[in-house]
Formats: C-alpha cells, structure tokens, sequence
C-alpha cells in the first residue's frame, strides 16, 4: 500500500509554494501539478507538439519553449480554445502526476503532498487521503497577485473571479492554514499540521 497522499490547494497567489515548502522541510514529499504542467510541454515532448499543432507555432516563445502567458491569454478569454487544450493537457498531467506520486511514495518520506490550484474544481479533492486549504484574505491575495504578475488590478480580479470562492474549498478542508501574517505564524501551522497527518495516518511521532 501505497504512502497517505494530502491534497493542498487554496486560490492564486495564497501562497501555496510557501506552504509545501514548508511541509518539504519537514520531511514531506511534494509533488508540484503545475511543474508538472509545464514538464509535459516541454520542448520536444508529446504534448509540446500537440499544443503547437493546435494553436500554432507563435506560441512558442523566443527560447524555444510555449509561450505560457500568451497561451493563457488566449484560453482564458476562449472557451473552446480552453477546452482543446485542456484535452491535450489534463489527460498526461494526471498521468505524470500519479507516476510521480507513486515514485515519491517508495521514499522515506511519510506521505505525500500534491499542490494542485485547482484540486477542487477538477472534482479531485475527494481523491486524496485528506485536504489542505491555503486561505488568504482576498485583499491580501488581490495584492500579492497584482505584485507578482505586475497586473492591474480588473485583471487580477478576473484571474481571482476564475477560480471557485475560497470558503467552497474551505468547506472541504481537513484543515486550513491561514497564509496572512507572518512567515513564523505560518510555519507553526504546517508544524502543527503535520504532527495532526501523522497521527490520523498512524505515521508515529513528529
């Protein structure tokens, strides 16, 4: 049987990479969905050619890998275009994902993370052994995203406004780590939520 696999994910700019991190210091396993994502388009891969088959080779960038903002751009505002890439994605991101789940379970590392944003509405929340939610206050998220994307503001409300309410993926949680203060504050909650994983799952002492 394979090691307990833990969802996390909460809305853009949450800071969900801090939280794994701190999780990974812990002795975790992380699997990242959205290098993944990127891992199977990569030059030369399967899903590279599929993606520039379908929407063209101008959205390869000039060092030779997709241009993932123009392609988001595109898809955001495109519903069809959306789907078909999401076709050519979805189906070899699960793929990986789960082979690199697997390979990380062989480790000594008591379970797994997999950060994924968008966990819930995929309908994948409930394939996991349990949830985590990286909440945010949506002021704080709104500026951590304009800052990090160097967006406007309408714009990365639209991004925001994608994206399910946070409270519906709070709702599903096992727990929640509120991401708004200071890194210390943060850091004590993945502590104290790892010492919680490995007692639901019979892992032994922290």
């Amino acid at each position: 049987m394979g090691k307990p696999t833990i969802g996390l994910t909460g809305g853009i700019a949450s800071g969900k990479s801090t939280v794994a991190d701190c999780f990974r210091s812990l002795g975790a396993a992380v699997v990242d969905a959205d290098q993944v994502a990127r891992d199977v388009v990569a030059p030369g891969s399967e899903g590279f050619v599929a993606v520039v088959d379908a929407f063209g080779a101008e959205m390869v960038g000039e060092d030779g890998t997709l241009n993932r903002a123009k392609l988001g751009a595109l898809v955001f505002g495109d519903a069809e275009a959306r789907k078909k890439l999401n076709a050519i994605t979805h189906p070899r991101i699960a793929a990986e994902s789960q082979r690199r789940i697997a390979e990380q379970s062989r480790t000594d590392a008591p379970y797994v993370i997999y950060e994924a944003a968008l966990l819930v509405e995929n309908g994948m929340a409930k394939a996991f052994g349990a949830l985590i939610v990286v909440a945010v206050a949506p002021e704080r998220q709104l500026a951590r995203l304009m800052a990090r994307d160097g967006s406007n503001e309408a714009d990365a409300r639209a991004r925001i406004d994608s994206q399910l309410p946070l409270e519906e993926k709070v709702a599903l949680a096992d727990w929640v780590i509120t991401n708004d203060g200071a890194m210390p504050e943060t850091e004590l909650q993945v502590r104290e939520t790892h010492a919680a994983i490995l007692e639901r799952f019979g892992l032994g002492a922290p």
